[in-house]
């Protein structure tokens, strides 16, 4: 600056201003982008400190945001100068997955379709691929199906085929072997009620059969399952 009195003498000073340079901040996502659940390392350089925005002071942060999320850094280089830095997460919904078995209670020997809905492609816990599937499980099973939508992301949901024991059905006849014209009396046992193929509805039956004949009942148990 020249100064100038009142008298019109002149004098010059100086004052200088020194800039320092900010910080080369930076931010990224690896992965930028995840499905909903999952989590993403955010990673910050450029200074000797970090401030995020969630309070966190490392260079690094692990998110697992609910819904597409940007994040900011504020970095401070060793000359005291800032700058700041962002890096953005985007959240990917998961398909909306579900299983459902039809019908959902069987006898032993019987078969449910296990069906699956919410996605583009299906992998059962059997290996199959298909939205549906045909099972016949021994006893109470829980069927796993991983649900994948278009977008890749995969989300798993399950469908239990409860399985019902059949009655113990056993039939006798006595005397098991008789001369023409002679009776015997067959029993069944192991159930709630019982459907001869004579079409008697008793436990036990009379008969007088001319030859060699096999009687058979159907057991039904307390549960409705059916054994002959």
């Amino acid at each position: 600056v020249t100064v100038t009195g009142a008298n019109n003498c002149t004098k010059t000073a100086t004052a200088t201003v020194t800039v320092l340079p900010l910080p080369n901040a930076t931010a990224s996502a690896a992965p930028a982008t995840i499905c909903e659940g999952q989590s993403s390392i955010i990673t910050a350089s450029g200074g000797g400190s970090y401030l995020w925005s969630t309070g966190a002071t490392t260079a690094a942060i692990t998110v697992s945001p609910a819904t597409t999320t940007t994040y900011t850094v504020t970095v401070t280089g060793a000359n005291n100068c800032t700058k700041t830095a962002t890096a953005t997460v985007t959240v990917l919904p998961l398909p909306n997955a579900a299983a459902s078995a039809t019908p959902p209670t069987i006898c032993v020997g019987q078969s449910s379709v296990v069906t699956a809905t919410g996605g583009g492609t299906y992998l059962w816990n059997t290996g199959a691929t298909t939205a549906s599937i045909t099972v016949s499980p021994a006893t109470t099973t829980t069927y796993t199906v991983t649900v994948t939508g278009a977008n890749n992301c995969t989300k798993t949901a399950t469908a239990t085929v409860t399985v019902l024991p059949l009655p113990n059905a056993t039939a006798s006849a006595s005397p098991a072997t008789i001369c023409e014209g002679q009776s015997s009396i067959i029993t069944a046992s192991g159930g709630g009620s019982y459907l001869w193929s004579t079409g008697a509805t008793t436990a036990a039956i009379t008969v007088s059969p001319a030859t060699t004949t096999t009687y058979t009942v159907t057991v039904t148990g307390a549960n409705n399952c059916t054994k002959t």
